[in-house]
């Protein structure tokens, strides 16, 4: 156990499989959906990239623009396989002497050691900062309101971020969702900062569900190499350039941009209670048969019981409308809206 993991113990907080959580799922959802909320970013880890190489070396091997990155911004990202499939899906931003990248804790000593592969004889050191860094994530109506009663200045511009003397960002990736990155030592005050100032305590579940209705997904084991970045919708929410030259998996997600229709898209999706929905979980429909016709990227429990996630599903199926899970004959899913268009 760390300071910070005793601290949130201590204000009621359980930890279970690398998801907390302060009350059951449900209670966690509606707090999500009627509340602005304060959550320790505990699924996700941080890898920092320190050297006078840091932004042409990451440039060189992911999807988005590195090296015009601006000092007071933040882009998604992704590294993709040579097939330009998603390996990872990150946030970046710059630092002082590089960059760092929050993606899935899950996945990430395995894509640390991939990256590391790439260093050769770049001036850059990578290594795993999720000790040293803290994530929290604040979301509702009011969280701008509550970041400034903490004493957060709050960035006025959606991928921007504000940074303090002692190192920690206020990054604002929509117009009412922020992630927090705090030196580990000042994490507890900064918690509890935020909740003097309004944001009310939840866990893992509250922040998958906020992030599940904003249309952002987060790659995890159970979905690499199976997603090309258009496919989840990584053009869209400006994960991607197609100005930027060559990385791995560039000539493969250039070709889905320009050569013919995109067949795959990711959606909202409304899966019925009483299921036990998990990320890659196949998703079905008539027009497919017996063939999978999709899958489950991202999924929260919904403040009714239900449950929410995000998908990729044939273009062609989500049209038709009638989507099944996990089998032909499987539950019936809904399709529900996005807070930005499809292309």
């Amino acid at each position: 156990m760390t300071t910070w993991t005793d601290h949130l113990a201590a204000l009621g907080a359980t930890l279970d499989a690398g998801t907390l959580s302060f009350a059951d799922a449900q209670t966690e959802a509606r707090l999500a959906a009627e509340a602005t909320i304060a959550v320790p970013l505990l699924h996700l880890g941080v890898i920092r990239s320190v050297g006078a190489d840091s932004a042409p070396f990451l440039h060189n091997l992911v999807s988005n623009e590195v090296q015009k990155l601006a000092m007071d911004g933040a882009a998604w990202n992704s590294f993709n396989s040579p097939k330009g499939r998603m390996i990872a899906s990150f946030l970046i931003w710059p630092e002082a002497e590089g960059h760092a990248l929050a993606l899935s804790a899950d996945i990430l000593p395995a894509f640390l050691k991939k990256l590391s592969m790439y260093v050769l004889r770049s001036k850059v050191k990578l290594a795993d900062a999720s000790a040293e860094t803290v994530l929290i994530g604040v979301s509702g109506s009011d969280a701008a309101a509550a970041l400034q009663a903490a004493g957060l200045p709050v960035p006025a511009a959606r991928m921007a971020q504000t940074v303090q003397a002692d190192g920690t960002r206020c990054i604002r990736t929509a117009e009412t969702l922020f992630i927090v990155a705090v030196p580990a030592a000042a994490a507890p005050r900064v918690f509890d900062a935020l909740n003097a100032g309004g944001a009310v305590k939840a866990g893992t579940a509250a922040w998958q569900l906020a992030m599940i209705r904003a249309g952002l997904p987060l790659i995890t084991a159970a979905t690499q190499e199976e997603f090309v970045a258009q496919m989840l919708n990584y053009e869209l929410i400006g994960g991607v350039s197609f100005q930027k030259g060559c990385y791995p998996g560039q000539e493969i997600v250039a070709r889905t941009q320009y050569l013919g229709k995109l067949k795959k898209r990711m959606y909202r999706l409304a899966i019925p209670a009483g299921t036990a929905p998990t990320a890659g979980m196949d998703l079905y429909a008539p027009d497919f048969g017996e063939q999978s016709a999709g899958k489950l990227v991202n999924v929260a429990v919904a403040p009714d019981g239900s449950w929410e996630a995000l998908g990729v599903l044939q273009t062609s199926s989500a049209e038709a409308g009638a989507v099944r899970l996990g089998a032909i004959d499987g539950p019936a899913l809904a399709l529900l809206d996005l807070p930005y268009a499809l292309g």
